[in-house]
Parts: structure tokens; C-alpha cells; sequence
């Protein structure tokens, strides 16, 4: 009776035991055996020295090992893609809940604007939100200018942004909300240490109307 506890309690360590190896094993785990099962298997060489039928199966193995990384490889793009999907929506969420609180001021006021320095060096990526509250309100038109403040070599600078026509105008027309979510770059070698954002009614850029400033997210 003794020995077949014993028994039970071995058996029942080793499945535990490779339960745990399964859960915690990795991605880089699995591309090393995918590495090294490549670097191993030749099909030729394998016939000459290897069973026609474990080369085969080797064969079958590696390719299976190279679907499932590929698989893996989009599923990890998908989740990333909804997860900012996602943001976007809490966002938006976020902004109706606002509205419909009645906590907008009459005029044209930032619901939000954030600036985050992206995996690709020198890359900064901004969002920003302008909500006109009132109960009836026209459309607004207008520019927006961004200015951005960096450190290179030791000496600080401040640039401005230029728009995709080669303008330092950000021309805006909205009535109830206006969203923009763009990307710049500076030279690797520089900082950001913050953005600002200026808006101006159209035909009169000399009257700022709002300014705003956000340093990169940590």
C-alpha cells in the first residue's frame, strides 16, 4: 500500500512538474528549438544517415514549428492593432460621457492631447482633441501650429511643425469634436522635451484663441 502512494506521489510530481515547463516556457524557447531543429535537419544528409521515415517526420515537425510561429507572429499584430482600436474607443467613450454630463464649456476648449515617443528612434506621435460645447454652435474654422522643444548637443531648440502641405498651418472645420492623431520626427541624437499647440480662427493668426502644452508620456 506504502509503495503504491509512493508511486501515485511520484507520478503525480512529474506531471506537475511538466505542467509548470509548459506554462512557463516562452516565445524565445520556441524559436530556438525552431533554430536548431533547422540547423540539424538537411533532407538529403538525413536520408543517408537517418530512417526515411523519422526524416520525414522531422520534416513535418519543423514545418509545423515554422506555421506556429507565423501564427503567433499575426496574433500578436491583431492584438496590438485592437488594442489601440480599443484606446480609441475609451477615448471616444470618455468624451460622450463628458458631453452628455454637460461639463462642456460654450466655445472651443482641448479634451485631450498626449505625446508619446514611439519604438522607431527620432519618432514622436501626438493626439489631440478640441470639442466646441453650446447649445447651438456653428462650425469652427481655423489653424492649429505646433511648436516643438528639444534638446541636441547640449543646446535647447524650439521648431515648428509643418503639415503635409509644407505649412506651418494645421487648418481645422469642425462642430462638435475635431481628432487628430499624427507623427514626427526629429534627429535621433535630439530630446523632446515637450509640444504646444496653438489655435487660431481662420484668417487671423495673430489672435490665439488657446494654447497648451504636454511633454512625452513615460
Amino acid at each position: 500500500m506504502m509503495l503504491v502512494i509512493v508511486c501515485c506521489l511520484v507520478l503525480l510530481s512529474l506531471s506537475w512538474g511538466m505542467y509548470e515547463a509548459g506554462r512557463h516556457s516562452t516565445q524565445p524557447q520556441h524559436d530556438w528549438i525552431e533554430e536548431k531543429l533547422a540547423i540539424e535537419y538537411d533532407a538529403g544528409s538525413c536520408r543517408q544517415t537517418k530512417k526515411q521515415k523519422l526524416c520525414t517526420q522531422m520534416g513535418d515537425l519543423i514545418h509545423q514549428i515554422q506555421i506556429s510561429t507565423t501564427a503567433n507572429e499575426n496574433l500578436g499584430k491583431q492584438i496590438k492593432l485592437l488594442a489601440n482600436e480599443n484606446d480609441s474607443l475609451k477615448e471616444k467613450l470618455v468624451f460622450f460621457q463628458h458631453l452628455m454630463a454637460g461639463n462642456t464649456k460654450s466655445g472651443i476648449s482641448i479634451h485631450q492631447f498626449n505625446l508619446k515617443e514611439t519604438e522607431t528612434p527620432g519618432k514622436y506621435r501626438y493626439a489631440l482633441t478640441l470639442i466646441q460645447g453650446g447649445e447651438r454652435p456653428s462650425d469652427f474654422k481655423g489653424n492649429l501650429k505646433f511648436q516643438v522643444t528639444l534638446q541636441q548637443n547640449g543646446q535647447s531648440k524650439t521648431i515648428p511643425l509643418i503639415s503635409s502641405s509644407s505649412d506651418e498651418n494645421f487648418p481645422i472645420n469642425f462642430k462638435f469634436l475635431h481628432r487628430l492623431d499624427e507623427s514626427f520626427k526629429v534627429p535621433t541624437d535630439a530630446i523632446v522635451e515637450s509640444l504646444q499647440v496653438q489655435i487660431f480662427e481662420q484668417n487671423d493668426n495673430k489672435k490665439v484663441i488657446l494654447t497648451q502644452a504636454t511633454q512625452p508620456a513615460s
